[in-house]
């Protein structure tokens, strides 16, 4: 059943017009505007029809085969599918699929390795780290005292010898890998050395580029980390959620800190959901889909660069992009607003050094509508005219919808 069909579908306009009315605003909204923010995806219809299933009523505390509840037998089979299905597509020995989301599985990876008050050596905040990885309006922050390694002042590239040299002086109990704003492969071998070096777990915290990973477009953490966290959201494609992977070793340490340490009943819907996408993501068709993310994100980084934005890194190796439009005349937060207003959607972000905020965007919701290099170029060139003023909100948003509308992200 198409989406346009579910969501009029009479019972909900007769039950609760005000919510049918939210529910078809956002989907003309995400199909009407350029959907940039890093972060977010279109999922297929079918991760949507296993996400409103009757497998959202079921309360199913613990795991298959050992639950708190009674009639578990389906949703077991469920869970099963998930979890196989996930160890298979990244080759992992050992997978929690239970974790509502990316944030609390990196909560559910600290509690199976460490104590409260241990020093987790993890990228500082203003150069792409998350919050989880030491916030102190964060759990992480407040419970653990971390370190912060940086990137480089001119490549604004990761520094692999301050991370040598911070692990040596401070010995962390787990060194954290990953980032929510660095377009750039992670050297998860040298990571591993070091922590080695120093007797540290190594996390990696792949909820970015763990899609890409699946589609073998990057790198893959999982023979390097102890424990790998990602989401199954982003350009992995599924519905919103967590999973941590690991070897066999830490795998009943890690579903323990998930359940009951972390977390209550699983959401078994979600699970499902995951378990589709998790399917989905070990075709041919993902794969190609995860490069043509990539060359994507490449084309529009080039052409960001040429219309005169910043671009961090100087490029990108993954689906993200940040950059700096202070030479256009605009800070961030101002650029956002201006760009929202002409129906491109993106978030800010901190730039490597000093307090200028700058704009980060992706490319694989454009890419899952079919978007390729042409649309990129397009896209790059309106991002920087409604950001220099030759183009105003108006037109801009004409033009962001007349693209959107090419490729819509659901048909029917």
């Amino acid at each position: 059943m198409a989406v346009t069909q579910v969501l009029e579908a009479d019972v909900l306009r007769r039950q609760d017009p005000e919510l049918a009315d939210v529910l078809l605003g956002e989907r003309d909204r995400q199909s009407t505007s350029l959907q940039l923010i890093a972060a977010e995806n279109f999922t297929s219809t079918a991760v949507l029809a296993a996400l409103g299933s009757p497998l959202a009523n079921k309360y199913a505390e613990g795991y298959p085969g050992a639950r708190h509840h009674g009639g578990c037998e389906f949703v077991d089979v469920a869970e099963r599918i998930a979890v196989d299905r996930a160890k298979a597509l990244f080759g992992a020995e050992h997978a929690n699929v239970q974790s509502h989301s990316g944030s609390s599985a990196v909560l559910a990876a600290y509690a199976a390795l460490l104590r409260p008050g241990d020093t987790v050596l993890a990228l500082g905040l203003p150069y792409g780290g998350h919050l989880t990885h030491g916030s102190p309006v964060n759990f992480s922050g407040r419970w653990f005292d971390f370190v912060g390694y940086g990137v480089d002042a001119e490549s604004g590239l990761i520094d692999y010898d301050q991370v040598r040299t911070l692990a040596r002086t401070h010995r962390p109990k787990a060194i954290v890998c990953g980032s929510i704003a660095y377009p750039r492969h992670l050297d998860y071998a040298l990571f591993r050395e070091v922590a080695d070096e120093v007797g540290a777990a190594l996390i990696a915290d792949a909820a970015h580029p763990i899609g890409l990973v699946a589609g073998g477009a990057a790198p893959s953490p999982v023979p390097y980390a102890d424990i790998v966290c990602a989401t199954t959201h982003k350009v992995l494609r599924g519905p919103r959620g967590g999973m941590i992977l690991c070897g066999r070793d830490l795998a009943e340490r890690v579903d323990r800190a998930v359940f009951p340490f972390t977390q209550g009943g699983a959401q078994m819907h979600t699970i499902a959901a995951k378990a589709v996408a998790f399917g989905e993501a070990a075709t041919p068709a993902f794969t190609l889909y995860a490069h043509q993310v990539v060359a994507n994100a490449k084309v529009l980084a080039a052409g960001l660069a040429a219309e005169g934005l910043v671009v961090t890194t100087g490029g990108t190796d993954t689906h993200l992009i940040t950059a700096d439009p202070g030479p256009l005349g605009v800070d961030g937060r101002a650029a956002r607003g201006r760009l929202a207003a002409a129906g491109m959607v993106l978030d800010c972000c901190a730039l490597p050094h000093g307090d200028a905020r700058g704009l980060r965007l992706g490319t694989a919701a454009v890419t899952t509508q079919g978007m390729g290099e042409a649309e990129m170029t397009r896209i790059a060139v309106l991002l920087a005219s409604v950001l220099r003023g030759d183009v105003d909100s108006v037109r801009g948003r004409e033009e962001a919808r007349q693209l959107a509308l090419e490729f819509p992200p659901y048909s029917g």
